[in-house]
C-alpha cells in the first residue's frame, strides 16, 4: 500500500465537459452551489479509481452509473487523474472505445517518463492505490450526504476481522453464514429443500406400492368380467348370423324381381325413345317455348285490334279538325296570318276639333287683312267670316269620321264580324282549330304506325311459329292446328320422360339391392325360418354386452399399463429402501450444518464483542467532540445499527430519534472511527465528503472543520459543500485550499 495524493482531475463525465479541478495536499474545501457538479466530481473520482460497472442495468427507481453519468454533450466518457502514489508521480487516464464499456480503456503512466506502471490495471487500480476494495472505501472514507450511514458489507467485515484477528482478509462472517444457510436451506427450508422433496418422493413411492396392490386385484376382476362378456357376445352374434342368412336370401329374391322390373322398364323407355327420334319429337323446352309464343299471339292480336280502333278514331278526329278549319273565315291562312288580319282592322280617327277653330280664325283674319289693305269690307264682316270658317271645319271633321266608319264596317263584314273584338276572338279560335288539326294529324300518323308495327309483328310471329311446328307436324298450316300438334307432343314427351324415370328408378333400386345383398348370399344354405328371438331384440341385447366388454377390456388394458408404468413391485420396493437411506444421510448433514452455524454465530458474537467496543469507544470520543460534549456514549451492533446516550443520561437513544444534524454528526463520527480502525494508518487514502456537513449548525460545523483540518495532517481531504461558511471559516488559512466554483460551464 502507498499513500495517494490527488493533484488534478479532468473529466468528460455527466454534466462535466472537459472540466478540470485542481487539488492540493491536506484539506481542500470546494464550495459550489447546487447543480454545479459536486456529486458528479465525487462519482468521477470513484470511476477513475475503480472503473464503471458496464454490466449494471437500470431498474425501477435506479439508474445505472453508465447511464446516469453519460456526458450531456454527447461526447464519449473520458477522464484524467494526476496524482502522487508514494514517491511516484502518476497520470491515470480512462477513455471509452466501445459504447458498451464506458471508461473501459485504462492506462497508468509515470508522469516524467510516460512509461506504463507495471501491474497497475483498470481492475486493480483503486485497490492498489488505496489499499481497500471499492465497497470498503465507499463505506468508510467516501462520505455522501445521501449515503452517510455505515452499512454492512462482506468486504468491510473481512477488513474488520483482519484488524482484530490474524490479519487475513479472506474471512467474512456474513459470507460464511450465507454459505451455510444456503446449504441448510438446500436440505430443508420449511416445506422446500432436498429432505422434504425426498420425503414427498418416499410417500409417493409407498402410495404407489399400495396402489399397485389394489391395481393388481382390479386387473384380475376386469379379466374375469371380460371373459364372461365375450362368451355372451359370441352367443348373440351367432343368432344374428342366422338372421343375416335369412335376410340375405330374402334380399336375393327381391333382387331377382327388381332386375325383371328394370329390364321391362328399360324396354318401354327404349321403344318410346325410338318413336320420338323417328317423329322428330321436340324437347320439352321447345314445346313450352312454342306454346308460350302461341299464347303471346293472342295478346298481340288483341293489341292489333286496339291499335286498329285507335287508328280509326284518330282518322275521324283528323277529318273533324280539318272540317272545322275549312269552315272558318280565315280558311287557307295560317294562325299567324289570321292574327295579323285581326290586328289590321282600319281605325276610326279621333275628331280634330282644332280644324274648325283654325278655319274660323283664318277667315276672320282674312277679313281683317282685306280691311286693313283696302278698307273695302266693313268691320262687322269679321263675325260672319269666322262663323263660315267654323262651319266648314265642322263639316270636314264629321265627314272624315263617317268615311272611317264605313271603311271599318266593310273590313269587318268581309270576315263576318261586327266588331274588332269579335274578329280577334275569331282569329284566336282559328289558331286553336289549327293546333287541334295538327295534333289530330300527328295522332293519326302515330296510331297508323303503331297499328302497322303490331300487325307486322303478329304476321311475322305466326309465320315463324308455323314454320317451326311444320318441322315435326307438316299438316300445321294455321295456329289452332299447330297448337293441337304441340299439345300432342307434350303428352308424348311426358310419357317418354315417365318411362325414362321409371327405368332409372328400377335400375337404381336394382343396384341398391345388389349392393345390399351379400356376395355369398345363397338360397341353398338359408335357414327354413328365422330364430325365435327377433333381430331387434338380439341387437338391443348385444349393444350393452359389447359396451360392457369394451369397457372391461379397456379397464384391463389400462390397469396393465398402469402396472407397467409403475415399474413393478421389485423396483418400487428398491426405490423405497434407497430413499429411506438417502433421507437419513441428509438429516445427519442437516444436523451437522445447524451445529456449524451455531458455532459460527458464537464465534462472530465473540468477534463483534472484541471489535464493537473499540469502534464504539472511538466513535463516542469523536461524537462527543463534534457535539461539544452533548453526548458521551455510542453503541453499535453487528449490523452497524447505532444508538447514542446524552451526557449524564444512561439510556441510549436510537439514531433515528436524533435530529437531522445530530444524526449526521453521529454518522460522521462513526465514519471517521471506521476510517481510523479499518483503513491503512500510515498511508491513509483520501477522505471525500459530499455535503456531509449540510445539516450541521454553525457552532458544530466549526468543530467539525477543526477536526477535519487536524485529520488532513494524515490524509488528503476533499470537502465539497454548497454553503459559504466552510470557505469563510478557512478564509486566509494557508494550510487549507479553498476553491469557489459556479454552475456555469467554466466553473464546474
Amino acid at each position: 500500500m502507498i499513500a495517494l495524493r490527488i493533484h488534478r482531475m479532468s473529466a468528460t463525465f455527466g454534466k462535466l465537459d472537459q472540466q478540470t479541478l485542481e487539488l492540493t495536499d491536506g484539506l481542500n474545501v470546494i464550495q459550489a452551489p447546487n447543480e454545479s457538479g459536486k456529486s458528479t466530481w465525487c462519482a468521477f473520482l470513484l470511476a477513475m479509481l475503480y472503473g464503471v460497472n458496464s454490466r449494471e442495468r437500470d431498474r425501477a427507481g435506479f439508474i445505472a452509473e453508465k447511464n446516469r453519468y453519460a456526458p450531456w454533450s454527447g461526447a464519449a466518457m473520458a477522464g484524467r487523474l494526476d496524482c502522487r502514489a508514494g514517491e511516484n508521480e502518476l497520470t491515470l487516464t480512462r477513455a471509452t472505445k466501445r459504447q458498451t464499456a464506458p471508461l473501459g480503456d485504462f492506462r497508468a503512466v509515470c508522469a516524467g517518463t510516460n512509461d506504463d506502471v507495471p501491474g497497475l490495471t483498470g481492475q486493480s487500480c483503486g485497490e492498489t492505490l488505496l489499499g481497500v476494495s471499492r465497497e470498503v472505501y465507499e463505506r468508510s472514507a467516501f462520505i455522501r450526504q445521501a449515503g452517510l450511514p455505515v452499512t454492512q458489507d462482506a468486504g468491510l467485515e473481512r477488513r474488520i476481522a483482519a484488524l482484530i484477528t490474524s490479519g487475513e482478509e479472506d474471512t467474512s462472517y456474513s459470507e460464511a453464514a450465507d454459505a451455510l444457510k444456503k446449504q441448510l436451506n438446500r436440505r430443508r427450508h420449511n416445506r422446500t429443500g432436498q429432505i422434504p422433496a425426498l420425503e414427498a418422493e418416499l410417500a409417493e413411492t409407498r402410495r404407489q406400492l399400495a396402489e399397485l396392490t389394489e391395481t393388481e386385484r382390479s386387473l384380475t376382476q376386469a379379466r374375469q368380467t371380460a371373459d364372461r362378456l365375450a362368451r355372451e357376445e359370441e352367443e348373440l352374434s351367432s343368432l344374428l348370423a342366422l338372421h343375416d342368412r335369412w335376410d340375405a336370401a330374402r334380399q336375393l329374391r327381391a333382387l331377382d324381381e327388381a332386375r325383371s322390373e328394370a329390364a321391362a322398364a328399360a324396354e318401354t323407355a327404349d321403344r318410346l325413345r325410338r318413336q320420338a327420334e323417328e317423329t322428330r319429337l321436340p324437347e320439352n323446352e321447345a314445346i313450352a317455348r312454342l306454346r308460350g309464343a302461341i299464347v303471346n299471339l293472342e295478346t298481340v292480336r288483341k293489341s292489333v285490334d286496339r291499335a286498329m280502333a285507335e287508328k280509326d278514331a284518330a282518322m275521324k278526329a283528323q277529318v273533324r279538325a280539318e272540317t272545322a278549319v275549312s269552315d272558318s273565315p280565315f280558311a287557307g291562312r295560317s294562325a299567324d296570318e289570321a292574327r295579323r288580319a285581326a290586328e289590321g282592322v282600319p281605325p276610326v280617327r279621333r275628331k280634330a276639333w282644332w280644324l274648325p277653330v283654325l278655319l274660323a280664325a283664318l277667315c276672320a283674319g282674312g277679313v281683317l287683312l282685306v280691311r286693313a289693305v283696302g278698307g273695302v269690307l266693313p268691320l262687322w264682316a269679321v263675325a260672319p267670316a269666322g262663323a263660315a270658317g267654323l262651319l266648314a271645319g265642322l263639316l270636314v271633321v264629321f265627314g272624315r269620321e263617317r268615311a272611317d266608319r264605313r271603311k271599318r264596317l266593310a273590313y269587318l263584314a268581309g270576315y263576318g264580324a261586327s266588331s274588332a273584338e269579335e274578329l280577334t276572338a275569331l282569329a284566336e279560335r282559328y289558331g286553336a282549330l289549327c293546333r287541334a288539326r295538327d295534333e289530330a294529324q300527328a295522332a293519326a300518323v302515330k296510331t297508323a304506325a303503331t297499328y302497322d308495327a303490331l300487325y307486322a309483328s303478329l304476321t311475322s310471329n305466326e309465320q315463324g311459329i308455323l314454320l317451326e311446328v311444320r318441322r315435326f307436324a307438316p299438316a300445321a298450316f294455321d295456329i289452332p292446328t299447330a297448337d293441337g300438334a304441340l299439345r300432342e307432343c307434350a303428352v308424348r314427351r311426358r310419357e317418354l320422360n315417365a318411362a325414362l324415370s321409371a327405368a332409372d328408378t328400377a335400375r337404381v333400386r336394382c343396384e341398391t339391392l345388389a349392393r345390399q345383398t351379400p356376395e355369398d348370399a345363397s338360397l341353398e344354405d338359408a335357414p327354413a325360418q328365422p330364430p325365435a328371438r327377433s333381430r331387434e331384440e338380439l341387437e338391443t341385447a348385444l349393444v350393452p354386452v359389447r359396451t360392457e366388454l369394451s369397457a372391461a377390456r379397456s379397464a384391463a388394458d389400462r390397469l396393465s399399463g398402469r402396472i407397467s408404468a409403475m415399474g413393478g413391485r421389485a423396483a418400487l420396493e428398491a426405490q423405497e429402501e434407497r430413499l429411506t437411506a438417502k433421507i437419513a444421510v441428509l438429516n445427519d448433514e442437516y444436523d451437522a450444518i445447524a451445529l456449524a452455524m451455531e458455532t459460527l454465530e458464537e464465534a462472530n458474537s465473540e468477534l463483534q464483542n472484541r471489535f464493537a467496543p473499540q469502534l464504539g469507544q472511538r466513535a463516542a470520543e469523536l461524537f462527543s467532540l463534534l457535539t461539544d460534549g452533548a453526548y458521551s456514549d455510542v453503541a453499535l451492533d453487528r449490523s452497524f445499527h447505532l444508538a447514542a446516550a446524552p451526557a449524564g443520561d444512561p439510556i441510549r437513544r436510537d439514531a433515528q430519534l436524533l435530529s437531522a444534524g445530530a444524526g449526521g454528526q453521529l454518522y460522521l463520527a462513526v465514519r471517521l472511527a471506521v476510517c481510523e480502525l479499518v483503513l491503512p494508518r500510515e498511508d491513509a487514502p483520501p477522505l471525500v465528503l459530499d455535503d456531509a456537513l449540510a445539516d450541521f449548525d454553525d457552532r458544530r460545523c466549526r468543530i467539525a472543520l477543526r477536526l477535519l483540518k487536524e485529520e488532513a495532517k494524515r490524509r488528503q481531504i476533499l470537502l465539497f459543500t454548497c454553503h459559504s461558511r466552510e470557505a469563510a471559516f478557512f478564509d486566509g488559512d494557508p494550510e487549507v485550499s479553498v476553491q469557489r466554483l459556479t454552475n456555469s460551464a467554466q466553473g464546474v
